[in-house]
């Protein structure tokens, strides 16, 4: 099993930027389908963004498609998210999950996920 330990949120004003990174150990994550997941002041996590374990496709929430970007270097064994032209309703935990040879749409709550990390924007 991966562990993911997420770094890099923090407080933001409206329209400003922050970087998250995961760091992933136990296992490579090119083995991997890697996402991100928030939860706000809802009950349920909101799926980000992700990459399925093989292919070159990322796949987006729309709300955020052109905002944020996923990114992932196997050999630093890490994945980024890069948010950019944040707003308010950005205000979340996030998480970061992986699934083993995943398709980068399907996710469990048995997938291994990590802490998470708090991203707050200000208006």
């Amino acid at each position: 099993q991966v562990q993911l330990v997420e770094s890099g949120g923090g407080f933001v004003q409206a329209g400003g930027s922050v970087r998250l990174s995961c760091a992933a150990s136990g296992r490579s994550i090119s083995d991997y389908a890697m996402g991100w997941f928030r939860q706000g002041p809802g009950p349920e996590r909101q799926f980000v963004g992700s990459f399925p374990w093989s292919g070159s496709g990322t796949y987006y929430e729309p709300s955020v498609k052109g905002r944020f970007t996923i990114s992932r270097d196997n050999a630093k064994n890490t994945v980024t998210l890069q948010m950019n032209s944040l707003k308010p309703e950005d205000t979340a935990v996030y998480y970061c999950v992986a699934r083993f040879r995943g398709d980068g749409l399907n996710w469990l709550t048995n997938d291994s996920w990590g802490q998470g990390t708090q991203v707050t924007v200000s208006s």
